[in-house]
């Protein structure tokens, strides 16, 4: 089986990050033949990071957006798939999504790619993503099928089955891609034992703490996620930190747009699907156990 990957990373003003997961990647047992790096109107010194390691690795590239709209969270996905349609290499077989901002060991992709060869089924994977703030990690609150946007790895005919990422303002669409993968016959998953550090607080340009937990609602809503599945997850959160705030906040957050009927922008069958897989989880863990329900 061939296991060549290609690589896109999204990047805007990570100058303090970037050259860390360049250094991660570069240094992997199984290199990629390629990698894309969208600089999406960076202003500090990411893209003189970037072509200084270019100008010594081969299959590292540097694309540069210039004059983009209105800036959300759909802006990640636009640079993404500025990515992907830049990519020259033909034959290949699994492509990664890559953020900016995490480290990860040397035998990451190489461990991955065997995941994928052992499991025809898989389409979708990825490691566990433990944020490190402030020299502290803390692992992140999530079901183990689906994967972050992070580290997301795909089997090609995974990826194109997915017919393009959804540039949802709120953000979310890794979560999407999980869904319409399982939609599609694949099965997706977080690799446990392989950990990826992400190393900066997740939504951080969206503020401080209550303003990230709050906007961690309103994406909730935005993918369609089922009311009693949301304020069971919420008060779950309430025990985790920071305590009471970020599960407070983000069901603030998920209410205000649900009371103004916000319009989403996923397909009923998507959200139907999303809901039913909520209420199993519940079902075999929420309601009878302690543990967070993801």
């Amino acid at each position: 089986m061939d296991l060549s990957y290609v690589l896109v990373t999204p990047v805007r003003n990570e100058e303090a990050t970037i050259g860390t997961t360049i250094e991660c990647v570069i240094a992997q047992t199984v290199v990629p033949k390629e990698w894309v790096i969208v600089s999406d109107e960076s202003t500090d010194r990411t893209d003189t990071i970037v072509r200084d390691f270019a100008a010594r690795v081969p299959y590292i590239r540097l694309l540069r957006l210039e004059r983009r709209p209105h800036r959300s969270f759909a802006s990640v996905v636009h640079a993404t798939e500025a990515g992907v349609r830049a990519l020259s290499a033909a034959d290949y077989h699994f492509i990664g999504l890559l953020d900016a901002d995490v480290r990860f060991s040397n035998n990451y992709f190489e461990e991955m790619l065997r995941r994928f060869e052992r499991e025809p089924a898989l389409g979708l994977a990825g490691g566990l993503v433990v944020d490190v703030v402030q020299g502290k990690r803390h692992r992140a609150g999530q079901s183990l099928r689906d994967v972050a946007g992070a580290v997301q790895l795909y089997r090609r005919a995974c990826f194109e089955s997915l017919g393009g990422l959804v540039p949802l303002p709120e953000g979310g669409w890794d979560t999407i891609t999980c869904v319409q993968a399982r939609m599609n016959g694949f099965r997706t998953r977080t690799v446990e034992e392989l950990e990826v550090e992400h190393l900066k607080p997740r939504n951080a340009a969206e503020g401080d703490v209550w303003k990230r937990h709050r906007q961690l609602g309103a994406r909730a809503y935005a993918v369609g996620s089922h009311p009693v599945f949301e304020f069971t997850k919420c008060a779950y959160r309430c025990f985790q930190r920071p305590l009471l705030i970020g599960g407070a906040m983000r069901f603030a957050g998920f209410v205000n747009c649900y009371l103004k009927r916000k319009k989403r922008q996923l397909s009923p069958d998507v959200i139907h699907f999303i809901r039913d897989e909520q209420m199993k989880r519940l079902l075999m863990n929420g309601f009878h156990s302690k543990k967070d329900p993801r």
